[in-house]
Formats: C-alpha cells, sequence, structure tokens
C-alpha cells in the first residue's frame, strides 16, 4: 500500500525512537530516517555529543512528513545542578531521642515456661 502524502507531498516517515540515544547518535538517526531535530532545552544542540535523550515529541512509530521536526529533550549535566538529590532540609518535628528500645511485654502478659516440678 503506498504511502499518503503529507501536506508539502512529502511522503510520511515513521519516527525513531531517540530517547536513551547520545546526541551524536540522535542526530545520525534523524538524518538516516528523513526527520529533522530541534532541542528547546539546548540552544547549543548542534554541538552536544554526550548528551542522553530521555524524551521526545512526536513518540516513537508517529507518522510524520518526511523533513517535519521531532523535538527532544536531553538529561541535566553535572554542571547545571539537577543532581536529583532531592530536598535536604531539616525536618520538624525531630525524631524522639533515647535511641533503640527492646520491646517490652505488656503489662498483665502471663510469663511462659515450665510449671510444676517433678
Amino acid at each position: 500500500m503506498p504511502k499518503t502524502p503529507g501536506p508539502a507531498g512529502a511522503p510520511d516517515v515513521r519516527v525513531p525512537r531517540f530517547v536513551g540515544l547520545m546526541a551524536m547518535d540522535a542526530r545520525e538517526t534523524a538524518a538516516r530516517h528523513g526527520v529533522r531535530l530541534t532541542a528547546p532545552d539546548r540552544p547549543d544542540f548542534h554541538d552536544l555529543v554526550l548528551d542522553y535523550v530521555v524524551r521526545q515529541y512526536p513518540p516513537p512509530d508517529a507518522e510524520i512528513p518526511r523533513g517535519a521536526v521531532v523535538t527532544v529533550w536531553f538529561d541535566a549535566g553535572p554542571q547545571e545542578g539537577g543532581g536529583g538529590a532531592g530536598v535536604r532540609e531539616p525536618r520538624c518535628p525531630a525524631p524522639p531521642g533515647g535511641g533503640l528500645r527492646r520491646e517490652l511485654d505488656e503489662p498483665g502478659q502471663p510469663e511462659v515456661g515450665v510449671v510444676g516440678g517433678t
């Protein structure tokens, strides 16, 4: 079955999966599949080499016209302060002091043992 031409008359292509690829590999894959890439979070996208794609739109296997733009986003680099360590603030109220305590029997609980003699 022939592909339906897109609005510009170019045949549709399937969007490849870019997530997980390094920037350099993503650019090469885009060129092989006939799509263009843009990265709104990286104005220096064409100079990137080692950053990894973490999100893309349109999703993989979507049909788009040849030459259409696919948007990709990259992970935060070590100099960008992302880190993912979460918030490091003191918790209030603080946990009670005293360290570890052994579990005590409930009051009035009978002791288990051998009763009676021989």
